[in-house]
Parts: structure tokens; C-alpha cells; sequence
């Protein structure tokens, strides 16, 4: 099929990338949020640690659906004054704002499950097309630098909005217990606050950002015709999985292994430090709540040290490769997370979170990298849409089986579940190393 964007972009200068990628300082505050308190929302209602991948599994199971369907909208979609991504930048924006006002005011389990479906779903909607946004309008020689713009916002955002409840308990005052089961306010506020800068920050690069119409509008509004019939559209999106290039196939088992890790290490932290740092498994106790903001502190160091990392890693790409890198950045993730099992003060849980940035940087960066010089530019977004199963299809994996491995080969212990996540990463970084990457790394 004929491409529909020029194959020669212009560069961009350094503000354009920053306001083009503005946007994931929001989507990643909101994820984060997410991240750092969804166990310790559902713990705090009622659920038990076995339980809780399987409560998790909304996450995984909403991008499996929603990611390929939003990038072959946004593939198929053009307005003269939104463009072809930036309408769903918008419209993820109001849905995830929404959940993220509701999320701490559940007064159930059911409810907070519920809502998280709706919140993955909604800030899955925005960022698909972030990602298909770069191979829009970059040349292949500044793609590496698009997607590092995107971590270092993706960091910046994570960090402040990890540090959020310990900010409030801390230097406001705020309470950090729950009153009568309910979630507490610390976590409260902070949720209220991710929903307002969620929806400011997309709005940044929706107002700030341009796009460029497709090279011949007659042959697309052809194509977008076609695509709007069910059988067309549904044979388009399913048949691409024999589609695929060969460089996202070896990605895939990548992303597999590198994604069962972080699952472990999002739903497990905060237990795991609980019961190995600070001695108990009682959700309803101030000790857990206090190991809940620590975790917050932990994430917000692993996000910050991504943020700075990403304008280093293009630079050692460029002197050796994008796959030296990865699998570099992988291996030192996985030994950091796995060395968890051995730390029990918590000041020393921040080094292990230096090496787990370095690996979130790469993770954010290289493969989406790697994978925008193999793809036809006019199935950009729906790609890098199919690219998403190979992150959630792991989490679905793991949120079946890393409960019952905790409680019948881990004894309950989820600290040496981190231990499996380690493991998981450094295997991930072995597997970059069969990785077929066509581009050159810009120079």
C-alpha cells in the first residue's frame, strides 16, 4: 500500500519536540498515580495479595482491546483542524480525567476494579496515538530523540506524582490513614490533582501541535471510506498480525519477558516492602500505609533517574548501538529488581531503583525506536497499536499465574516474586541481542 505521509519530514527544532510530547508529562502522572496506589487502593478495601494480579488484569486487558482499535482509527482519521492523532489525545484526556476523580472515592472493591478498567481504557486512548505521533512527524534520524522526549516527561510526571502522598502526609499535614475502610485522603488528593494535570498537559500539545495532511487526500478519503465498513476494518486489524516485520516479532519476545517484570514489580512493591521492611501485612496499619508512601518515593527516584537518562541514551546509541544499549539497561534493571529480597532498611531500597530507572528509560525509548524504522508510515499507528499485546499479553500472563506462584511456591512472600521479575528483565536483556534493527541510529 502506497504511504500516505511524506517520507521526507522536515526537523524539528527543540521546542517542537517538547510541545509535541508535553502531553505524556499528564498520561504518565495519571499512570504513575495508578501504578504506586492501585494495590494499596485495593488492600485498603478489602482484597487480599493473592488476589490482587487478578484485580489488575483490567490494565492489561483494556489495552489488548482498545490500542489496535484507537491506532486504526487515528491511521484512518483526518480533520482539517484536529489532524489525524490529536482527537484522541483530547478525547482520552476527558475520560481518564473523569477516572481519575473517581478512583479514591471508591467505597468498594468492586467499584475501584471498575474504575480501573475505565482508567487504563481512557489513558490508553491518549497515548496510543503519542507513540504514532513521533514516526508522523519525525524523520527517521530524529525518531530516537522523539521517543527520549517522551521519557523524559514520562519520567518528570511519574516522579512528581509518586511523591504526591508522601508530600501531602508530610509537608501539609495531610492524613495518611484510612477512616472507616476508606482510602485515605493523601491518596485522595493526589488523584484530584493527576486528573487536573492530566487533562492540562494533553491539551499542551493538542493546542500547540500540528499535523500534516496525507500526500494525496483523495486516495485517503478512498481508503478511510472502505475502512469504515465492520468486515473491512475487522479483517485490517486481525490480518495484521501476519503482517508484522520481522523486527517487531523479535521485539515481541523482548517486550514479553521485560513486561512480566514491571507487572511484578508495579502490584508487588508495595507488599513486598511492607512485609520485608516494615513487618506486617495489616493494610488497615499506619506501618503499611507508611510503606505505601516509600514506595511512592522508590518510584518517584526509578521515574526521575529515567527522566535524566533519556537525554543520555540517544548519545551512547549513537557511539555503539540501540540493542547494546537495551540489553545493557535490561540486565542492570533485572539485578536491581531482583536485589530487592536482600535489602531490609528502607534507604537502601533507593539504589536498586537506580538501576531499575535506567532500565524504564531504555524500555520507554529503544524499542519504540527500533521499531518506527521497520513499519509503512500509513500503519503507523495501528502497529505500534498491535505492539502494545506484546506488553499487555505478559501482564495477562502474570496477573493469572503470580498470584497462585506467591502463595503456593513463594509462601506468601512477595519480595522473592520481585526476585522471578529480576530474573524476567535480565532474560529480556539476553534476547535484545537477536533483535534485527534496520535503522541507523540517528547521528
Amino acid at each position: 500500500m502506497e504511504m500516505t505521509l511524506p517520507s521526507l519530514r522536515p526537523r524539528l527544532t527543540f521546542w517542537q519536540l517538547w510541545n509535541m510530547s508535553f502531553g505524556f508529562f499528564g498520561i504518565q502522572f495519571g499512570f504513575a498515580l495508578q501504578n504506586a496506589n492501585t494495590s494499596r487502593i485495593f488492600s485498603t478495601l478489602g482484597a487480599q495479595p493473592d488476589d490482587l494480579p487478578l484485580f489488575w488484569l483490567a490494565a492489561p486487558i483494556t489495552g489488548l482491546l482498545v490500542q489496535p482499535i484507537v491506532g486504526y482509527m487515528s491511521d484512518n482519521t483526518w480533520h482539517p483542524s484536529w489532524g489525524r492523532r490529536r482527537p484522541f489525545f483530547f478525547i482520552g484526556a476527558v475520560l481518564a480525567s473523569i477516572a481519575l476523580f473517581l478512583m479514591p472515592n471508591s467505597s468498594a472493591l468492586w467499584m475501584a476494579v471498575a474504575v480501573l478498567w475505565m482508567m487504563d481504557a481512557a489513558i490508553n486512548i491518549s497515548m496510543e496515538p503519542f507513540r504514532a505521533f513521533v514516526g508522523d512527524k519525525l524523520d527517521p534520524s530524529q525518531q530516537t530523540a522523539g521517543f527520549a522526549m517522551q521519557t523524559f516527561f514520562i519520567g518528570c510526571g511519574a516522579v512528581i506524582a509518586s511523591l504526591l502522598p508522601t508530600m501531602f502526609s508530610d509537608v501539609f499535614g495531610v492524613s495518611n490513614v484510612p477512616v472507616g475502610g476508606m482510602v485515605p485522603d493523601t491518596v485522595r488528593y493526589s488523584f484530584y490533582i493527576g486528573g487536573l494535570v492530566f487533562f492540562l498537559s494533553v491539551m499542551w500539545t493538542v493546542l500547540t501541535s500540528t499535523e500534516s495532511p496525507p500526500e494525496n487526500m483523495d486516495k485517503f478519503i478512498a481508503e478511510r471510506t472502505a475502512s469504515r465498513r465492520p468486515g473491512v476494518a475487522l479483517r485490517e486489524i486481525v490480518g495484521g498480525f501476519g503482517q508484522m516485520p520481522k523486527t517487531m516479532v523479535q521485539l515481541a519476545f523482548v517486550q514479553f519477558f521485560t513486561w512480566i517484570a514491571l507487572f511484578a514489580m508495579w502490584i508487588y512493591t508495595g507488599t513486598a516492602i511492607a512485609d520485608n521492611v516494615y513487618g506486617t501485612t495489616d493494610a488497615q496499619s499506619a506501618a503499611y500505609q507508611s510503606a505505601g508512601n516509600w514506595v511512592g518515593i522508590m518510584f518517584g527516584v526509578y521515574n526521575g533517574v529515567s527522566a535524566l537518562a533519556a537525554f543520555l541514551l540517544p548519545v551512547v546509541a549513537r557511539a555503539t548501538s540501540r540493542k547494546a544499549v537495551h540489553t545493557a539497561c535490561l540486565i542492570i534493571g533485572g539485578i536491581s529488581l531482583a536485589s530487592i529480597f536482600m535489602i531490609t532498611t528502607r534507604e537502601m531500597l533507593i539504589i536498586p531503583m537506580i538501576g531499575v530507572g535506567i532500565a524504564w528509560a531504555s524500555i520507554l525509548t529503544m524499542p519504540y525506536a527500533i521499531l518506527a524504522g521497520a513499519l509503512p508510515a500509513n500503519r503507523m499507528g495501528y502497529f505500534m497499536g498491535l505492539f502494545n499485546f506484546f506488553v499487555v499479553i505478559p501482564q495477562i500472563v502474570s496477573g493469572l499465574l503470580l498470584g497462585w506462584m506467591t502463595t503456593h511456591v513463594f509462601g506468601g512472600h512477595t519480595v522473592q516474586t520481585l526476585m522471578l521479575g529480576g530474573a524476567s528483565m535480565i532474560l529480556a536483556g539476553v534476547l535484545t541481542l537477536f533483535v534485527t534493527d534496520k535503522a541507523v541510529a540517528a547521528k
